[in-house]
């Protein structure tokens, strides 16, 4: 039986970087990932069979990720900003926020809402955000602090209008226009199936949203997701962590003993401390408890275009309206109305949505015989919880993408349909990925993408939020305290841990 100060339980971002703090700071280290390759869910994949593409399969942008972590630890990683927020179309016209032309944003407001008011509205409320953001980053590689503390650091108005009430009643009351209203809610939604008129787990999507990195951008990896695993691969190896692929974690002790099962059979290493990278009911089976399986609550949908499709807007051009966070039916009252449905039982009629090009800011992740002539797209659905997919997940998901597709189709002058890549086999480039899907093929209980549901950024009892009821066990990245999709705050945070105490 191998000994080693720390065994980390998955390999997936978050262990990644706790290993290369820990192995930096001279502590002997052990990865174990039960897949041929590490990363999680934060990878590049070819998921077209002769299709020179590496999409981003699962995760798909970068936002949470702390500067200090990439600087820490050396990454060789290039993050590129997205020059457009968002466009959302509405009728012949549509919603334009450009982050480097604030005059051309406020007269698309103009032209959609029909006056002033809610532009300065949004100016208002991102500002607020953006306050609110420099304030938390500070604080998310720190030990948690208090309720009240946090309160006293992001001001009366913030902590009432984001924390202390629901967010759909703070845009209510702050936005006149219906669509307006739904392009700050989906920020609240993203993998979250709540009503933001009364859920205060809304609230707290809300704010993983926002805050990355101290500025809430949602950034490009260039390379894909893979490259971002790749370069936290490269940093635990450099500082002398032992990475093990092909390892699948069977059971761990309160002793710090881990056991594994392998292609040359079942070992058993111990640990002076064990760091979880596992799903919080994934780390109740491995130590023989009864498992609490979340439920996500999202479609995801990767395609290959020929080109991008047309719109009804002839004011603007698809490479800016695709290139940012395309809104499709996510107007406030088309949230709630598909919330209603998918909470029913039923498969929304034109489930919310939103498509983003990554090959538009990054064309590496095309092969060379496909830059010009074809380009990625990326869908995220909303409200489709992982109940409406567990009696026939088949049938289910052909529902789901067929009114997907309708959806998308009712904002667009033309079908999707017509502009998907065909592969060689004579199949179009499209590949869906339910909440069960998710769980089959990727081990996320649930469908969950963020394992289970987000914490608030604080806590009285202190700590790093990465603590668990053993000693000598502690949570890294999924089901740590803070932090949500890729940000490696779960992995610095159980390295400091132990490193600080």
């Amino acid at each position: 039986m191998g000994s080693y100060d720390v065994v980390v339980a998955g390999g997936g971002h978050n262990g990644l970087v706790a290993a290369a703090y820990l192995a930096g700071a001279g502590r002997r280290v052990l990865v174990l990932e039960r897949y041929a390759h590490v990363g999680g869910l934060a990878v590049s994949a070819r998921a077209f069979p002769g299709v020179d593409v590496r999409l981003s399969r699962y995760s798909y942008l970068v936002s949470l990720l702390p500067t200090q972590i990439v600087r820490d630890l050396g990454l060789d990683l290039e993050l590129r900003r997205r020059r457009y927020a968002s466009y959302t179309p509405k009728g012949d016209t549509g919603l334009l926020v450009d982050n480097e032309d604030d005059l051309r944003t406020a007269a698309s407001f103009r032209n959609v809402t029909g006056g002033e008011a809610d532009h300065a509205a949004w100016r208002r409320f991102y500002g607020m955000t953006a306050e609110v953001a420099r304030a938390l980053a500070l604080t998310l590689l720190q030990p948690l602090r208090p309720q009240a503390e946090i309160e006293r650091l992001v001001g009366q108005e913030a902590w009432r209008d984001l924390f202390a009430r629901p967010i759909g009643e703070t845009v209510d009351e702050r936005f006149r226009d219906d669509t307006v209203r739904g392009v700050v809610l989906t920020d609240a939604l993203i993998g979250t199936f709540a009503d933001p008129a009364t859920d205060l787990l809304a609230n707290r999507c809300f704010l993983y949203h926002v805050i990355g990195d101290g500025t809430g951008d949602w950034n490009v990896p260039v390379g894909g997701m893979g490259a971002v695993s790749g370069a936290l691969e490269a940093a635990a190896r450099r500082a002398g962590a032992e990475i093990r692929t092909g390892a699948e974690i069977v059971g761990i002790s309160p002793s710090g003993e881990v056991t594994f099962v392998a292609d040359d059979g079942e070992h058993t290493v111990s640990g002076g401390h064990v760091l979880v990278n596992l799903p919080p009911a994934v780390l109740d089976r491995v130590m023989g408890r009864p498992e609490t399986v979340p439920e996500g609550a999202q479609l995801k949908v990767n395609m290959v275009l020929t080109r991008l499709p047309r719109l009804k807007d002839a004011a603007v051009d698809p490479r800016a309206a695709f290139s940012g966070t395309f809104h499709i039916n996510e107007g406030r009252d088309q949230l709630a109305a598909a919330y209603e449905q998918a909470a029913r039982g039923e498969i929304p009629e034109l489930p919310p949505a939103e498509v983003y090009c990554h090959s538009l800011t990054d064309a590496s992740i095309l092969g060379p015989g496909l830059r010009g002539r074809a380009e990625t797209m990326t869908l995220f659905g909303l409200h489709l919880p992982a109940r409406l997919f567990r009696k026939n997940p088949d049938k289910a998901r052909k529902l789901a993408l067929d009114a997907t597709f309708a959806s998308m189709n009712a904002v667009l002058a033309e079908p999707i349909e017509d502009c998907l890549l065909t592969a060689p086999d004579g199949t179009p480039c499209v590949e869906v990925k339910t909440p069960v899907d998710l769980e089959r093929d990727a081990g996320l209980p649930g469908g969950h993408i963020f394992h289970t549901d987000l914490s608030w950024p604080y806590a009285e009892d202190g700590g790093w939020g990465v603590e668990t009821e053993h000693e000598r066990i502690l949570m890294c990245g999924a089901g740590a305290r803070r932090g949500g999709g890729v940000s490696g705050i779960g992995g610095h945070n159980a390295a400091m841990a132990l490193l600080r105490g």
